[in-house]
């Protein structure tokens, strides 16, 4: 069973992505998603906004980011940290 933090991560992402949350997988990339940088600007955004964390990643340098954007998977586990951390 999915737990709502993912579930909540997905929906931003599907609909970035402009797809059903059951398209998504968790070994899914961004790349494979075809999302463009605004895109992941509007899902950081977006994580940002809806779980009051602040995500560490610079736009200018996406591959220099502390928070790891190489899967949706990663992403998930990526605000999952960033929760607990600021509990």
């Amino acid at each position: 069973m999915i737990d709502d933090v993912s579930a909540r991560v997905l929906r931003i992402i599907a609909e970035q992505a402009m797809l059903e949350v059951d398209d998504i997988k968790p070994e899914t990339t961004l790349e494979d998603l075809a999302l463009d940088s605004l895109a992941l600007v509007e899902v950081i955004f977006a994580i940002e906004e809806i779980f009051d964390v602040s995500v560490p990643f610079n736009a200018n340098e996406p591959a220099a980011s502390e928070f790891d954007l190489s899967t949706v998977a990663k992403i998930i586990d990526g605000v999952k940290k960033l929760i607990a951390d600021k509990g």
